[in-house]
């Protein structure tokens, strides 16, 4: 008996780990559905075991991918409604799930780890969950082990986010050349809701001793993402004005505005620093992949350049250089040097430059930006090999709505990005729709 009691105790450990695991586990599975997923590690597992229950990663891992119900997932967990909506509202309440005020229903969705619930589970201080714990494991999972921002920034053409211009520096002549859905400035303006809370990655890397002296409260959410936020606690309700000061605030500090991947109904706007924000590390260090898509624009250097350094001190992908002048007389003189290769175009340099030897000009090739989420979400999960993900969801089947808004997009796509869908989709629908399209 002596010998058997440790071993029964290590056997029921072994079994309740497993159950828990593999609860987990299906979360896991689950967010993978996503274009933009998380790679499995047990870094990732404790992460959700800080966030989630195992048995609310049990009833997530069910839900389905696009917005839905509080009916649809009392039938996915087979509870009454009221009941449904219960756990729903607990799970918002925490920003696991965003909550959408519908015209007629409310509905819910589960974001993204990025940027979804990673972020928002940092944007406020709190006691309900070991923040210290979760950035450490973040930082981890994140900045060490790297499959996930490989995963995140890498992989396909079309990429989370973009870069806005850094929209003093704008000149007259640059500016008839600048939209609208690529200033900042007139994302605020046209948001139905508009939020602020701490910026993510810099509250993460406080608790690791990594941080800088940059503003943290400054981060921006827009639209039905920062409703939900706003009404959970998660971020602050800001006027149109508090917005644009705090872009100010950005700009004085010399922050890169780094959003939404899309022209309409921007979701978030972060004020990043490069030594920071996973964004900036990730445009650092794969940049020549580019993972984050540029402005249209692009410095150039003039022959008045004095070589000081401020815009090599200030690129937050170090895109600038300091090289030899070629000054006879001149020996030592520096200039600036900038790799097209991996400039975002923030146009960040141009401001620090005391000389006005920096200025700006348009990209010989102007960067597409998907129209909105669906457009987005569509072409990542082609580039992903993932449509199917997005088209069947064993979860909740799509709407005749969402359906017709997914195929639309892919009927408007060049030949080859219609190619790879109809080979993912091996659909003989799709290929007689796409075939009707060339007559």
């Amino acid at each position: 008996m002596g010998c058997g009691g440790p071993v029964i105790f290590d056997m029921n450990d072994r079994m309740a780990h497993h159950t828990a695991r593999s609860g987990y586990a299906h979360l896991v599975k689950r967010i993978n559905k996503f274009p933009q997923g998380a790679p499995p590690s047990d870094v990732l597992y404790k992460i959700l075991g800080l966030l989630f229950s195992e048995k609310e990663a049990a009833l997530v891992a069910l839900l389905p991918i696009k917005p839905f119900t509080a009916e649809r997932a009392a039938r996915a967990w087979k509870m009454n409604v009221a009941e449904a909506r219960k756990v729903l509202d607990a799970l918002s309440r925490r920003a696991l799930l965003i909550d959408i005020a519908g015209r007629k229903n409310q509905y819910y969705a589960l974001p993204p780890p990025m940027a979804g619930f990673f972020e928002f589970s940092m944007m406020r201080l709190r006691e309900d969950v070991d923040q210290k714990l979760l950035a450490e494991l973040y930082y981890q999972y994140i900045t060490v082990e790297e499959d996930f921002i490989k995963a995140l920034f890498v992989q396909g053409q079309t990429q989370l986010g973009r870069v806005f211009v850094h929209e003093p520096v704008l000149t007259n002549e640059n500016a008839l050349h600048v939209l609208d859905y690529e200033r900042a400035s007139q994302v605020v303006k046209t948001a139905s809701h508009r939020g602020v809370g701490i910026c993510y990655c810099r509250h993460k890397m406080k608790h690791v001793g990594r941080s800088c002296a940059t503003p943290q409260d400054i981060c921006m959410t827009f639209n039905t993402t920062a409703a939900s936020l706003i009404k959970h606690g998660f971020a602050r309700s800001v006027s149109v004005p508090e917005s644009l000061d705090l872009l100010q605030q950005a700009y004085d500090h010399n922050l890169v505005q780094f959003g939404e991947n899309v022209r309409n109904r921007v979701s978030f706007i972060c004020n990043c620093c490069g030594c920071c924000c996973e964004a900036m590390i990730a445009a650092r260090r794969f940049g020549i992949l580019h993972p984050v898509h540029t402005t249209n624009f692009i410095p150039e250097t003039n022959p008045s350049c004095s070589g000081c350094g401020d815009c090599v001190a200030v690129c937050p992908v170090e895109a600038m250089a300091l090289v030899s002048a070629n000054d006879p007389a001149h020996p030592k003189k520096k200039k600036a040097k900038l790799d097209e290769n991996i400039c975002l175009g923030c146009a960040v340099c141009v401001r620090v430059c005391k000389t006005k030897s920096l200025g700006l000009k348009s990209r010989p090739q102007r960067v597409i930006t998907p129209l909105n989420s669906t457009h987005k979400s569509v072409l990542m999960a082609i580039e992903r090999g993932k449509l199917p993900n997005l088209i069947f969801d064993n979860q909740v089947m799509f709407s005749h709505r969402a359906m017709a808004a997914v195929l639309g997009v892919i009927l408007k796509l060049p030949p080859l990005k219609q190619a790879m869908a109809s080979r993912q989709m091996k659909s003989r629908y799709l290929d007689g729709l796409i075939s009707r399209l060339k007559l």
